[in-house]
């Protein structure tokens, strides 16, 4: 059945979003993703137009990616159209970042290569404390929330515990954890054994769900028939393999028959089977205009509780 677009809530915060953001690991990163070869610049900028006419203006950076290419990128991109953007970008906590300034001057940098005031959505890219420790951290970023440079803040890839221990710190100086980005995919589903789900629903806590395609398994793309021609670091992965394909095989058909009911793609149905969970975010990433169109075509339809349940039965041994 068809329903409205409908927006989320980052965690308790006043940070409303679409139910899909658009991952930009790839924009300008020509080490991992090889940008400038089989793709540049003018297909990033269609990716970006037709992600925000889809009505996906949900945008996830980091500081990191592309040495901050894809925050450069953002910000040109965000210059050429009169569209509301919402952005969220990463803070990487390196060893030698060990006091409070550190985190205004990265939020500082960001705001610069973003050509913006404010980002709505701030979040720690690794549970990683060194020489400044959490507490001091989270200060930190409770008082950017405070000064009005970031609406919100995240974690990534924080355990149940780091969870836990970063909300109580921003508890106390009045500010509330908002997101944790982890890996969360049908075929990826540590988190919900792990206590990472359990906790973030007990604190309210929005998950943002990076590799929500496990790598472009769940499009179907890749069958036992075409193993051979997978090239890359899923080469490596014997997931990608022609045993590991043969085992996914099922998956895939029953996204596939699913789709067929609402004229959607396998993918769409993947994304469309993680937001239906409510308070997850999917991540998938977009490097042209057909990929971000893709995305959006999970927002807008709901699958019955029996299409739901069949797709959780399937999916809930593999590993």
């Amino acid at each position: 059945m068809e329903t409205a677009t409908p927006t989320l809530t980052l965690g308790t915060t006043d940070v409303t979003v679409p139910p899909l953001a658009i991952g930009t690991w790839a924009w300008g990163d020509s080490l991992f993703w090889g940008y400038g070869k089989e793709y540049s610049e003018p297909q990033l900028k269609e990716a970006f137009d037709a992600a925000i006419a889809s009505g996906v203006n949900f945008f996830d950076t980091a500081e990191i990616y592309g040495l901050g290419n894809s925050e450069r990128f953002l910000g040109q991109f965000m210059k050429q159209t009169e569209q509301p953007v919402s952005i969220a970008s990463k803070y990487m906590p390196l060893p030698w970042r060990f006091s409070a300034q550190s985190v205004h001057d990265a939020i500082t940098d960001s705001l610069n290569r973003l050509q913006v005031e404010h980002i709505a959505l701030y979040q720690v890219h690794m549970p990683f404390d060194f020489f400044m420790g959490k507490k001091t951290l989270m200060e930190a970023l409770a008082a950017e929330v405070k000064r009005g440079r970031i609406g919100a803040i995240g974690v990534s890839n924080y355990s149940a515990q780091q969870m836990r221990e970063a909300h109580g710190y921003l508890a106390a100086q009045g500010v509330s954890l908002a997101v944790n980005q982890v890996r969360y995919a049908l075929i990826n589903r540590e988190i919900e054994t792990n206590g990472i789900l359990d906790t973030a629903r007990e604190l309210e806590v929005t998950i943002l769900a990076y590799s929500p395609l496990a790598q472009g398994l769940l499009t179907g793309k890749y069958t036992p028939d075409n193993a051979d021609t997978v090239t890359g670091a899923r080469k490596f992965d014997p997931k990608f393999s022609r045993h590991g394909l043969a085992r996914l095989s099922p998956i895939i058909q029953k996204l596939q028959q699913i789709g067929d009911t609402y004229d959607r793609t396998p993918a769409q149905v993947a994304l469309n089977w993680l937001m239906a969970q409510g308070n997850v975010i999917p991540l998938p990433g977009a490097k042209n205009a057909e990929q971000a169109r893709q995305n959006a075509g999970a927002i807008g339809w709901a699958m019955t509780d029996e299409e739901w349940t069949q797709i959780d039965l399937l999916t809930r041994s593999y590993r």
